[in-house]
């Protein structure tokens, strides 16, 4: 029975990446410093799985910035806006990094490629673009270089690449006229060149992660599968391929997957485990089975009772040596240590509940170790507090508040809706409010700078009074108010300086939520978020946001927006408690922003933005499943929002999400007002809501936050143009794609006074727009 590893956290137990990546494009130290700290990420994290005594442990599963980017560089698939960069193999890290995230310079201006979310997390990944006459080359051999690098520190691992289906079909055409899975004749002998390159430098094992094995796929893509991975085996008939598939079962892809001439298939049986009988019964010798049975998407300690029936079932069937054992996907999604929690942030009562990557690697290893012991497992130490933990959070009086579950047994239809429909809503609003045609308006955060930062912290650690901090955060509220009036935009926020994150801020001021000190997970880049831990009933025990909007309000007479974080996004970027239904936990959520809401409106607070950007992601990965999920998602959003006047404006903001097959869900929220991403796309999402004939207002997003490149008023009005030509004029708001926390004052200063030169102009030349 062998253990293994699909992947590790990449950023550093302590964010070592980020700080050094963003210290690189800033210019503070050199490619050489960098490449220091990616190397010394890389052999602590080779040298960790290694003393977890794992037999397969993984290598290319680093990346500097997303692992779909990297494999885009290895096989050439580079747009042909980055041409004049390509020359110079010896700066490739700056070819990469302007992918990702554009670049701006005196003789250089550059788009950044699209972002969207992988599958249904919370990590982004870099789109590939794909052209008609797409070619592919192996350009980078960053896969072979990081294999070399390992076996010189000792380590044989086992390389982990993008299988050639996936990495297609998480592409996008950048042209009509053709089928991305056109290219796979061209792509194909690029990924055998590479594999071959593999095999030279030693590697028995490799992982083709295929993904979308769990997704519902046309007939194309199926016999593509299996004409590829035969081709892939011809050619290395002595290869050791370890497909890994996750986030979902295989469902009718099963008799797929057990067809194809690899050596073992990975399978989660965390998402879902009643796949495991479907495949002992049809699985052929000599394939071995991987069974995922450790969280790779959680934080909760393994019940070891369960996953060993599981591990049991599947021995008993093909014998010891076809069996693995693993996380169910990459560790990428959950934080480093748990042993890093050395103080009271995270009570200990809670904190033994709860493993982290580096305690994962131990689960799997015990794991094997306890199978191996049958029935005598239940006297080993090991299981026996692995039991009593399990048995202890169950009894827990921490979890369970009984006043919390009779206040969502007791809803009613009437929670769900507004008082009355849009149309008439928008007349009172827009007798209210006296906006302008094209009103502009940002999405709620502005930069967080280091004295900010460096403000909460002094304020966390008592080195300042309370009355010392929330003057200092009066007066950079205070001057955010009087730069957006200087800019002209007609909506203002009040800049959240308050906040950390918009997930984490509010868990700190509702009860069933703990949080941690290192508990960092990457998010996109050098972005990392720090997910709360749902672990029991939540409720509101006070106002959490009235106080500041409330004083941002009373510095002008425009409207300013109440900044909230929906119920669904605070659900799927936190950790949340597996002792009972999402839908659950994301109901008692709602109730808590729905109080929240009501005290802003009593407050005098005219417009409320509740966030859901990440409402999409948390569809289940086969559309079959959608209905069940979107019903109760967005009864969250009505219910967390419907307790309010007809005047009081609600917006709601979404970004990175494909729209246009649950357009009619997004209608259903019924937001008087929906901000989205559309820049990186060149407001293609658009079409969806010209098409649905989406009835409420837009405010489709007119530059990328995520880039540090400033567009042009030139830009942005085009972009609008696209917009008036699918929305009416009288119904488009203007603003950027997402919130500006993670930018530079200078950069943002620019950007919108140019946002708002873009909307002066559409005023003027709205009725040529029209026509």
């Amino acid at each position: 029975m062998q253990t293994h590893n699909l992947g590790y956290p990449r950023i550093g137990s302590q964010r070592e990446l980020k700080f050094a990546c963003e210290q690189y494009w800033s210019g503070k130290i050199d490619v050489t410093v960098l490449q220091k700290v990616a190397s010394d990420i890389r052999k602590r994290n080779w040298r960790l799985q290694s003393e977890a005594d794992l037999d397969l442990i993984p290598s290319n599963d680093f990346s500097y910035y997303d692992q779909v980017l990297d494999m885009s560089l290895v096989l050439g698939a580079i747009p042909k806006r980055y041409e004049v960069l390509t020359g110079q193999k010896e700066q490739l890290l700056d070819l990469y990094f302007a992918m990702a995230r554009g670049v701006q310079k005196e003789d250089l201006d550059l788009t950044a490629m699209e972002m969207t979310k992988w599958f249904d997390t919370n990590y982004h990944y870099i789109v590939p673009e794909f052209t008609a006459d797409q070619t592919f080359e192996f350009f980078d051999d960053k896969p072979v270089r990081e294999f070399k690098e390992a076996l010189e520190l000792g380590y044989s691992t086992k390389p982990v690449l993008i299988g050639p289906l996936t990495y297609l079909l998480l592409g996008k055409e950048k042209e009509d006229g053709f089928d991305k899975l056109d290219l796979i004749d061209r792509l194909l002998p690029v990924y055998l060149e590479l594999i071959g390159n593999l095999v030279e430098a030693g590697a028995e094992w490799i992982q083709l992660d295929e993904p979308f094995l769990a997704m519902d796929l046309e007939t194309r893509a199926v016999e593509l599968y299996q004409r590829v991975y035969q081709e892939i085996r011809v050619q290395y008939p002595d290869l050791k391929i370890l497909m890994t598939t996750y986030f979902e079962g295989l469902r009718e892809n099963l008799s797929l997957a057990l067809s194809l001439p690899i050596c073992a298939l990975h399978i989660d049986l965390v998402r879902d485990p009643s796949q495991l009988d479907d495949i002992l019964d049809n699985v052929k010798s000599p394939m071995s089975i991987s069974l995922g049975v450790v969280d790779g998407r959680n934080v909760w300690i393994n019940n070891y009772d369960n996953s060993l029936k599981l591990i049991g079932k599947a021995i008993e069937k093909l014998g010891e040596d076809r069996v693995m054992i693993a996380p169910s996907c990459s560790l990428l999604h959950v934080p480093c240590d748990l042993q890093l929690e050395y103080d009271a942030a995270l009570p200990p009562t809670i904190k033994q509940w709860l493993s982290f990557a580096r305690q994962k690697l131990g689960e799997i290893k015990e794991l094997a170790v306890l199978a191996e012991l049958d029935s005598n497992r239940k006297e080993d130490p090991t299981y026996i507090e692995n039991q009593r933990r399990i048995e202890a959070r169950k009894r827990s009086e921490l979890i369970h508040d009984e006043n919390v579950k009779a206040r969502v047994s007791a809803l009613r239809p009437e929670n769900f809706s507004r008082m009355s429909g849009f149309g008439t809503r928008q007349q009172i609003q827009k007798s209210r409010l006296n906006l302008p045609l094209f009103p502009t308006t940002t999405i709620g955060s502005f930069p967080q700078t280091v004295d900010i930062r460096q403000l909460r912290l002094k304020h966390r650690r008592a080195e300042i009074t309370n009355d010392q901090y929330e003057l200092e955060l009066q007066t950079a509220t205070k001057k955010a108010i009087q730069l957006q009036e200087a800019i002209g935009l007609d909506v203002l926020v009040h800049g959240e300086f308050e906040r950390n994150d918009m997930v984490e801020y509010f868990g700190q001021q509702l009860d069933g939520f703990v949080f941690t000190r290192f508990g960092w997970v990457q998010s996109y880049g050098s972005r990392c978020v720090k997910p709360p831990i749902i672990f029991g009933d939540v409720k509101r025990p006070k106002p959490m946001t009235v106080k500041w909007s409330a004083y941002a309000q009373s510095l002008t007479e425009k409207v300013v927006k109440g900044m909230l974080t929906g119920p669904v996004t605070i659900l799927q970027w936190s950790f949340v408690r597996d002792d009972q239904p999402r839908k659950d936990t994301c109901n008692q959520i709602a109730l808590a922003i729905a109080d929240e809401v009501k005290d802003l409106e009593s407050a005098g607070i005219s417009a409320i933005q509740v966030d859901e950007p990440a409402i999409r992601e948390g569809l289940p990965l086969r559309r079959g499943d959608w209905s069940d999920y979107l019903d109760w998602a967005v009864r969250a959003f009505r219910l967390s929002t419907s307790n309010v006047k007809d005047k009081t404006q609600i917006h709601t903001h979404m970004c990175y999400s494909e729209f246009n097959d649950i357009i009619e869900h997004i209608a259903a929220m019924d937001a008087d007002v929906i901000t989205i991403e559309c820049s990186r796309s060149q407001m293609e999402l658009l079409d969806a809501f010209g098409k649905f004939n989406y009835p409420n207002e837009i405010g489709p997003g007119v530059y990328d936050i995520h880039s540090p490149r400033v567009p042009t008023r030139e830009e942005m009005v085009d972009l609008m143009e696209k917009a008036v030509r699918v929305i009416p004029a009288d119904r488009l708001w203007v603003n950027p794609d997402c919130g500006l926390k993670t930018r530079n004052w200078p950069e943002t200063i620019k950007a919108l006074e140019a946002m708002v030169d873009a909307a002066q102009t559409l005023r003027q030349s709205v009725s040529e727009l029209v026509d």
